[in-house]
Formats: C-alpha cells, sequence, structure tokens
C-alpha cells in the first residue's frame, strides 16, 4: 500500500512539471485585432514603439549578408577587432570548422583583455565538444549555458534561447537566423549548405540590441553589464529608423506574436514572408485570410523537399488549404533548406531576427528581432525576396490536393501536436 501510495505521489508529481512545462506562461491573444490604420499612417509607427517597445530610433545603417559567404566572414572580422567587449548569445554552436573559427577568434581577443561574454543555449550547443568549451573560459572568455536542465527546473526545460545577437564594443551588431555550424557555410549551392540571411547594424539601436543580451545574461548569472564598454554613446551611422525588441515567456511572450499581428493587420499592399517553420495558430491564420481577402498580396516561401524537420513540414501543410482558398500564394524553395525568417510589408517595414512563424517562437522560445522602416532598404529586401521566389516551387490548390496519402495521414497527426513545433 505505502509503495503504491508513493509511486501515484511521484508520477503526479512529474506529470504535473510536464503540464507547467508545456502550457503557455501568459494569457495569449485570443481575438483579431481591429484595422484603424496601414503602415505609412504615423500611427502605425507609433504603435509599435509604443506597444511593443523600445522606441523606434532614427539614424541607423543595416547591411544585408546573404548566405555563409557573406555572413561569417563579416561577423569574425567584427569579433577579430574588438578592442573593449563582445556580447554573443545563439541557438546553435557546434565543434565543426566554423565552430572553431569563432572559439579561436573569441579565445585570441579575451587573451588580448578583451571582455568576452558566451551565451550558449543548453540544448542548441550540445552538440559542442565540451574541450572547445574549457579552451575558451581558459582563455578568459565566460560562457554561459541557458537552462541547462535539472530535475527542481524541469518546467523551463521547454523554454530556450533563440536569440542570434553578436554585439562588438557596443557599437556594431549582428542578428539573424545563422547557428554556427557547418550546414550554413557557403552559398547554398547544394542541399548542405543552407539558404539563410543575417545583418550587420550600426548606429543607435545597437543599444537596444545589447539591452536584449543583457536580458538573458542577468537572468542566468545575476550580472548586469554597463558601463561605456557595453553602452557608449551611439551616433548617427545611417537614415534608417529602427527598433530592436524582444519576446521570452517569462515576460512579454506574446510581444512578438503581436508584432506581427500588427504588421498583417495593417498591410494595405503586400506582405512577402520567409518562414523557415511556419505553423501559425488560428489567430495569425485568420488574419492572414483577412488580409489576402481585403485584397493584399499575400506571398509565402517555406523550405521545399530539403527540411531539417519533417514534422513542422507536415503540421506546417495541415494550414494551407484554407491559404490557398482564400488566395494567399505559397512556394516552396526547392534547391535547398531554406532557414530565412523575413516579414516585408508595403515595401516599407522589414521585420528580421531569429523568430520562426509558429507557436515555439511566439510563446515558448526567447527571441529578439529587429524591425527598420525603410523604403530604401525594403527595396533591397524585395530583390533579395524575388530571387528566392524565382528559384522556388508554386503549390496550387489541385497540386496540393493530389499529395500522397500517407502525406495527407502525416499531416493530421502532427498537427494534433503543432502548439509545440
Amino acid at each position: 500500500m505505502f509503495w503504491t501510495v508513493l509511486v501515484t505521489v511521484a508520477a503526479t508529481l512529474v506529470l504535473g512539471v510536464l503540464a507547467l512545462n508545456f502550457m503557455p506562461g501568459e494569457k495569449q491573444i485570443e481575438r483579431q485585432l481591429v484595422r484603424q490604420y496601414d503602415t505609412h499612417d504615423p500611427q502605425f509607427r507609433r504603435s509599435l514603439g509604443v506597444l511593443l517597445g523600445p522606441p523606434i530610433l532614427e539614424g541607423n545603417k543595416v547591411e544585408a549578408l546573404i548566405n555563409g559567404d557573406q555572413i561569417f566572414p563579416a561577423m569574425l572580422a567584427a569579433i577579430r577587432q574588438a578592442k573593449e567587449t563582445i556580447t554573443f548569445e545563439t541557438y546553435i554552436y557546434w565543434s565543426e570548422s566554423i565552430g572553431n573559427e569563432f572559439s579561436r577568434a573569441l579565445s585570441e581577443r579575451a587573451r588580448a583583455g578583451v571582455k568576452v561574454h558566451l551565451m550558449l543555449d543548453f540544448m542548441g550547443s550540445m552538440k559542442m565538444d565540451n574541450a572547445l568549451v574549457d579552451e575558451m573560459k581558459k582563455a578568459g572568455v565566460q560562457v554561459q549555458r541557458y537552462h541547462k536542465p535539472v530535475w527542481w527546473k524541469l518546467a523551463r526545460m521547454n523554454n530556450r534561447t533563440h536569440r542570434k545577437l553578436l554585439v562588438i564594443d557596443g557599437k556594431i551588431g549582428f542578428t539573424g537566423g545563422v547557428g554556427i555550424a557547418d550546414q550554413w557555410r557557403g552559398n547554398a549551392q547544394d542541399e548542405d549548405h543552407w539558404r539563410d540571411s543575417h545583418f550587420r547594424v550600426e548606429g543607435p539601436v545597437v543599444g537596444q540590441i545589447q539591452a536584449v543580451f543583457n536580458d538573458n545574461w542577468t537572468k542566468a548569472t545575476g550580472v548586469v553589464l554597463d558601463g561605456p564598454g557595453y553602452f557608449p554613446e551611439l551616433t548617427p551611422k545611417g537614415t534608417m529608423p529602427a527598433q530592436m525588441f524582444s519576446s521570452s515567456p517569462t515576460g512579454g511572450s506574446e510581444s512578438m506574436h503581436l508584432m506581427y499581428l500588427m504588421a498583417i493587420t495593417a498591410a494595405r499592399h503586400t506582405i512577402d514572408l520567409s518562414a523557415a517553420y511556419f505553423v501559425p495558430d488560428d489567430l495569425t491564420i485568420r488574419t492572414l485570410i483577412a488580409a489576402a481577402k481585403r485584397g493584399v498580396r499575400v506571398r509565402l516561401i517555406t523550405p521545399g523537399p530539403i527540411i531539417d524537420s519533417d514534422l513542422v513540414k507536415a503540421a506546417s501543410r495541415d494550414r494551407w488549404p484554407e491559404l490557398l482558398d482564400a488566395g494567399v500564394q505559397i512556394a516552396e524553395y526547392k534547391p535547398t533548406m531554406y532557414h530565412v525568417k523575413t516579414l516585408i510589408v508595403d515595401n516599407l517595414l522589414v521585420s528580421v531576427g531569429s523568430t520562426n512563424f509558429d507557436n515555439r517562437s511566439f510563446s515558448i522560445n526567447d527571441e529578439a528581432n529587429l524591425n527598420v522602416m525603410d523604403e530604401g532598404f525594403a527595396a533591397q529586401m524585395s530583390e533579395i525576396y524575388e530571387r528566392d521566389w524565382s528559384r522556388a516551387t508554386p503549390v496550387t490548390e489541385h497540386k496540393f490536393a493530389q499529395r500522397p496519402w500517407y502525406q495527407r495521414v502525416s499531416t493530421w497527426a502532427v498537427s494534433l501536436i503543432d502548439k509545440q513545433l
């Protein structure tokens, strides 16, 4: 009898912890936003700054970097030129050739007296060789693993940091979609080299990027990074208005979701979305359909046959019929894995960063996005989008309806757990 009671209590505790782990931490947005303005209305910009925070700042320069051949040299060059501080947060960091290059560069700067802070998600960096971490620590790099699973904090195990942030001397920032692994090398030339984008940033908004890094560093270590080495006076470097904001289940988990809903609701002419993982909730589906039905051209590029998660692909397809029926254009990128995360609205707003178009990014993970409101930058990003669209195969209602029976079954089955994808 005693052992039966003990086992029952233990099982109840385990189930309780698991339930807490998979339940959303905050109330979710349930109702569709009322369309009160469009993207070119000054109220749209005001609302982005007030509802989401922090404010949109003038005077920034944002440079698009396409694929690893452009991205990694730019990041490594900035690291090697650091004089005072480096703050680096990422999800994927493996020990392959590019991981070794970054570790050597970070270690060299730490030995030179630069304060180097590296935040790695525990799950995302599990493939990293511990010897590499030890070498960096020995050189003086401060390495922190985010949310390492421990039995008394299992309820937070599902919360990962998916943010991709690098700040050099508080003056140069990077954000986007790449992880530190060899599949991001090259120029998307084959299925072993992924298509992705990252962004180099200068100007006042870099202070906001640094603040987002500080958010998790302080949570994980209890240490506040401050002073001119981290937050120097920043002068204008360009003409782009920009805003860096973040979301986390521990506070503001719905802010990223709200940003996408606000942008889609305000769209007047076009919505171009690149989504490596596209598993939207009912509210987002309704908002996209409403945009298409009021005459907005809505386009979506997703991965094609080459994808690193068949579960996500199956769950994504569950919602395609109603989107296609409403006039949303969907195309699958064919050459390689498509890992881009970009939203372009009305040739004005561009949102880039770590956020996927799914419930995990909107409610479970820690994410960070850079919003840029500049027509010139939007035009540049639209050209890149058109190149990607030309290498993708459009999905038609007829073609989708003719997919094999086993794809239909897998789509239905995986849709049952789509809130965790």
